[in-house]
């Protein structure tokens, strides 16, 4: 005990708490006794100053303390006090630790120290740093808001750290001789105040835990850290300054310790963050009940549909995200201010969170205990059963005796109700059964509903007729300085009923009008309601809620009201021929019986009475009539214990009815939906898919993570997965050859994707492009309406393969003919012939060429690859002109696309030039002899139109594909298809034939020559003299000086140069080949052979010489013999 008094190393934190005091005591100490020096015998240099300006707007933390202190006693610093001042507010964002703060107070107190005029500025800078959040604006996003106070979140926390320290050591001060505690409060509560967000707690936490003893008094109880649950927040001040402080909390100062902030502030702050935390609870239960209610509701959302939507599911996760940060802060503040946390109500009914693919569908679908929870209830939602069960009462609100009812006498009434209902439900189900019985032999009579009618019309001859018509007021409007009596109150309600669209605004005027009743009063209110326009059917629930309200205790008002609207029904009844001028007013009429039936106004024997009347006459208008009241209120009397057998039993009726009469096509929907909708057919949710968890995170990736920027990173994971299993392949596979299950602006991405996994998988490439193919053609073989949206995002994903080099340009060509030729006789359609996969009105193919068209259309613009295309928009526009005109979207479409590729084309007018073109292309095309040679000449022009698209390649790509080189030489190629051949001997290798040899001459002339058009034209002759001369004319120079290696790699091994171009740019690459190698071997053997055979030819044409030359001199000296030579002389 005496060791921990002491303050010995067993009790550290005891220590730490009294030389903070000391430090903090021995500072305000030397702030109160400024001694300012002499300026004038200090450096006064300007860049020492600025270098301390510097110094100090970088960071005021430990760091930089020692050499700061340092220039503030050197420097004279008198013209740069409100820089400094400046610079200050700069380095305190920057001190991140205790010791940082501590090491910025004691900077400030030497600069107020030597010039006590730069404290008021920086406290008026510190107070504008701790400013309070702006209000909220509905325009700023709620992610922009909520960044803004993060950043807002990190400036004030040291801001708010370091004045604290300033008010303990007497530079903050409220008044000469106190401290700064007050400031220290009016700072906090500016920040916490105006702040619905609750985005400036986090401030008060990180206050709390540093400096709740100095400026609140707070120390811990004895016992525990938290107090019980019964303690009253107000009064844990008196228990704190008796109680012994707890060793291992905060510890207590000694009794000769003078605190640093007054008793009275101190008192006033620990006041103030109790209210705070009082409203913060206050604020946690609110919210734990509205997350409590959301997950209710997608609860019997999820019950009702079999699946939670993904706004409202994001909306839940969203609430739960600030429900528990808001938890988080609660239980910081009740630490750190010892006050117990608020008990949070629980969920009267037992449901778990429902989340997107749970598979928690059995549990609910099994919870049949209330009529809400399942999906056959009463109600169709939890709002529903709100409106028409939560009735307010209104001996809650208004007196009794403004109420004037006698208890005895509605009891009384309530039972004679009672017995009379329980008779006339006994004969309606007696004549009920004997109905059924009568259809069960088939004897059904049309007599039965003439008697019917009749009877009705007898009963009701000597009834008032009712004639509908809109509300007026009964007294004209006073002036506003005429005395407000209750009839001009009670006219001003009835004026304002017509706007009550609201729940809360009908119960405010059910209150009113308890303070205006009387029998005349009601008699107005009831002639008001049975008024309602024909047109203002919204307002009918509304109106009907008013009179539940008011029917418990004015029983008069309901039974008024419903006499009025049975009156009304039976009219209807009589007027059953004009169907035309009182077809608003049935609609009316049985809406409000409906809505009336649903607040129980209306008793049940009444409204099935109704029912049975219009299905005993089952024509005409009372189908509609039964539609009506089947959609209005047939789900709450199928499922009220009252009068499900009975209503059930009409039901029955109505569907044999149903079946053995004749009915328009109107007719029987309007019965239809209506059954379904009271007697929804019994189905259960719907099953999710069971996924892999390898298969939903390669979903995840290519769904939700794959955008431009991402790309990388999700080659990165694609890679990483394990190749060699199939079943994550085949997952792969499906996944990259359905494009029209991602976005359609991610359809490039994904094509992208595919050709960087080229150079790892190519057959994993080749097998997308052969199945996006096979897709196209099922496409064009089905021609599904329900698979255009899916054939459409195909087409664009096969230009985009094309776009990235996966594919050549004859597979596009041959798409888009085959889009305008497939299915027609002889592949050449004809004006308006019937085609079973393209008729003349279906426009679908031509907005596919239009997709390949705009992906890749722009890429044919030279060479013969322009000219394909143009063959192509020729066939195309006769194509066009054997359909249909086209639609305005389809030729918009049209015109754009054409526009982008060739912007010059000149459209035909009509089928005749159009097929004259077709012919003179084919011609053409026939005698420039490219249909002959376009196998042989395809493959060059389309290589060196992909070049000429590859020369805007990036050089880092080419340096990779050539740090790849070995990579990809090296990889399994798959086997080919072809059969196995067996060999019964060994076979002699006959070397290449004289085919394979003059193409690959040719091919080598091409690589080594220029890429133009005239230079691809070499002869055969070039070509094997480039061969023959086993040096390639670019590697002349590299090869001279490649031959200066040493002789030891010479002698073991071979050297061959590998030549490959990527656009029109030459690669080489020296292979070092063993010479023990059967290449080596056979290359050296061919050497030779060639050596012997130039030497052989060379001795022939030596020899072929000296003969010629021994020939000239026989043949000179012959002449000579036979010919006399004559002699002349001549002197010079």
């Amino acid at each position: 005990m005496d060791s921990a008094a002491n303050g010995s190393p067993l009790n550290p934190k005891l220590d730490e708490e009294r030389a903070r005091y000391s430090k903090r005591v021995a500072l305000k100490q030397l702030n109160c006794n400024t001694t300012p020096k002499e300026s004038s015998k200090l450096d006064s240099s300007l860049k020492r100053h600025t270098a301390l300006i510097k110094r100090i707007k970088q960071s005021v933390a430990v760091d930089n303390r020692d050499q700061i202190l340092k220039d503030i006693d050197s420097l004279s610093l008198e013209k740069y006090v409100d820089e400094i001042a400046g610079a200050t507010i700069e380095g305190i964002l920057r001190c991140k630790t205790e010791r940082d703060v501590w090491s910025a107070v004691e900077i400030i107190s030497a600069l107020h120290r030597r010039f006590p005029s730069f404290s008021p500025g920086l406290v008026s800078s510190l107070n504008a740093a701790l400013a309070g959040p702006s209000k909220p604006s509905a325009i700023v996003p709620t992610e922009q808001r909520e960044k803004e106070d993060s950043a807002r979140l990190s400036r004030q926390r040291p801001v708010l750290r370091v004045c604290s320290e300033l008010a303990l050591v007497g530079i903050i001060t409220d008044a000469p001789g106190r401290s700064g505690g007050e400031w220290i409060m009016k700072a906090l509560k500016e920040l916490l105040s105006n702040d619905p967000t609750l985005s400036s707690l986090p401030l008060l936490t990180t206050f709390l835990k540093s400096y709740s003893l100095p400026f609140l008094g707070i120390t811990p109880p004895a016992a525990s850290k938290q107090i019980s649950i019964n303690t009253e927040p107000g009064s844990l001040a008196a228990a704190h300054n008796n109680g012994q402080g707890d060793p291992n909390g905060f510890p207590l100062l000694n009794d000769d310790q003078i605190p640093l902030v007054e008793q009275d502030i101190r008192d006033r702050f620990k006041r103030m963050c109790e209210n705070y935390f009082e409203n913060v609870s206050k604020k946690l239960v609110i919210e734990h009940k509205r997350l409590q209610e959301q997950d209710r509701r997608n609860h019997e959302a999820y019950i009702r549909s079999g699946e939670i939507f993904e706004d409202r599911q994001q909306a839940y996760e969203k609430m739960t995200k600030g429900y528990e940060k808001l938890l988080a802060s609660c239980q910081s503040l009740s630490e750190l201010l010892y006050l117990p946390m608020p008990i949070l109500p629980t969920s009267s009914q037992k449901s778990d969170s429902i989340q997107i693919g749970s598979n928690t569908s059995n549990q609910f679908l099994s919870d049949d205990s209330d009529d809400m929870n399942i999906s056959g209830g009463k109600w169709e939602d939890e709002e529903e059963r709100r409106f028409f069960e939560d009735v307010q009462d209104l001996k809650d609100f208004v007196p009794r005796s403004v109420l004037g009812l006698d208890d005895t006498d509605a009891s009384e009434t309530q039972e004679l109700d009672a017995k009379h209902r329980e008779d006339e439900d006994k004969d309606d189900i007696r004549k009920l059964e004997e109905e059924l019985e009568k259809l069960a032999e088939g004897n059904l009579d049309a007599s039965t509903a003439a008697n019917g009618d009749g009877d009705s019309e007898s009963e009701d001859d000597g009834l008032i007729t009712p004639v509908p018509g809109t509300p007026r007021a009964a007294t004209p409007p006073l002036s506003p300085h005429a005395p407000q009596g209750p009839s001009q109150l009670l006219t001003a309600l009835l004026t304002r009923l017509p706007d009550a669209t609201n729940r809360e605004l009908v119960d405010q005027a059910a209150l009113d009008f308890a303070f205006l009743n009387s029998k005349a009063a009601r008699k107005r209110l009831v002639k008001f309601l049975s008024q309602v326009p024909k047109s203002r059917t919204d307002l009918l629930p509304h109106y009907s809620r008013l009179v539940a309200t008011l029917n418990k205790y004015m029983p008069d008002i309901g039974a008024d009201l419903v006499a009025v609207l049975d009156e009304e029904f039976r009219y209807l009844q009589r007027k059953k021929n004009v169907v035309k001028e009182l077809a608003e007013v049935r609609l009316k009429n049985i809406i409000y019986i409906s809505n009336l039936t649903k607040f129980g106004v209306v008793p049940a024997h009444l409204v099935l009475h109704m029912f049975k009347v219009c299905l005993d006459d089952f024509s005409g208008t009372n189908v509609e009539n039964i539609a009506l009241l089947l959609e209005g209120c047939g789900r709450y009397l199928l499922r009220n214990e009252d009068t499900r057998e009975r209503f059930g039993t009409m039901l029955e009726l109505m569907r044999r009815k149903q079946s053995l009469q004749h009915f328009d096509q109107r007719q029987l929907v309007l019965l239809e939906n209506a059954y379904y909708q009271c007697n929804p057919p019994e189905r259960a949710p719907r099953q999710e898919k069971q996924r892999s968890n390898i298969e939903l995170f390669i979903r995840h990736l290519i769904y939700d993570v794959l955008a431009k920027r991402s790309l990388d990173k999700v080659l990165k994971l694609i890679r990483k997965l394990d190749w060699e299993d199939e079943a994550t392949c085949t997952i792969l596979f499906k996944i990259f050859t359905k494009p029209w299950k991602i976005k359609y602006s991610n359809i490039a991405l994904l094509a992208m994707l595919t050709y960087d996994l080229q150079r790892y998988h190519p057959e994993f490439s080749i097998a997308v492009v052969d199945q996006v193919l096979e897709d196209i053609r099922r496409g064009l073989e089905q021609n599904a309406y329900s698979t255009n949206q899916r054939r459409v995002a195909t087409m664009k994903y096969l230009g985009e393969l094309y776009i990235f080099r996966l594919l050549s340009s004859s597979l596009i060509f041959d798409t888009l003919w085959s889009l305008i030729t497939f299915g027609h006789p002889d592949g050449r359609p004809l004006p308006n012939q019937a085609c079973l996969v393209d008729m003349p009105d279906d426009f679908f193919r031509v907005r596919l060429v239009c997709v390949i068209l705009d992906t890749c259309g722009m890429c044919f613009d030279r060479g013969t690859q322009k000219k394909k295309l143009d063959n192509f928009l020729t066939m195309f526009q006769f194509y066009l002109l054997c359909k249909q005109p086209l639609p305005m979207d389809v030729e918009f479409m049209l015109s754009e696309s054409l526009e982008a590729v060739r912007p010059k084309l000149e459209l035909v007018k009509n089928i005749e030039e159009a097929a004259v073109a077709v012919d003179e292309m084919l011609n053409s095309t026939i005698q420039a002899g490219d249909l002959d040679d376009t196998e042989d000449g395809e493959a060059g022009e389309d290589s060196s139109d992909e070049d000429d698209r590859g020369e805007n390649d990036k050089e880092d790509e080419e340096d990779e594909a050539e740090a790849s080189l070995d990579e990809t030489t090296n990889e399994e190629r798959p086997a080919s298809p072809e059969e196995e051949v067996v060999l019964s001997k060994a076979q002699e290798y006959l070397g290449p034939s004289d085919e394979a040899d003059a193409e690959f001459a040719k091919e080598l002339a091409k690589m080594v020559t220029d890429t133009s058009v005239e230079s691809r034209k070499v002869d055969k002759k070039t070509a094997l003299a480039l061969w023959d001369s086993a040096v390639l004319p670019a590697m002349r120079k590299r090869r001279d000086e490649s031959d200066d290696t040493s002789d030891a790699d010479k002698v073991d091994t071979m050297k061959f140069t590998l030549l490959s171009r990527r656009g029109n740019k030459q690669q080489t690459r020296q292979l070092a080949v063993p010479s023990a190698s059967a290449l080596a071997v056979h290359t050296r053997s061919a050497q030779l052979q060639d050596k012997v055979e130039q030497q052989h030819l060379k001795r022939l044409v030596l020899d072929y010489e000296q003969r010629e030359e021994a020939e000239e001199l026989k043949a000179l000296e012959l002449q000579n013999r036979m010919g006399a030579i004559k002699i002349r002389y001549v002197q010079g």
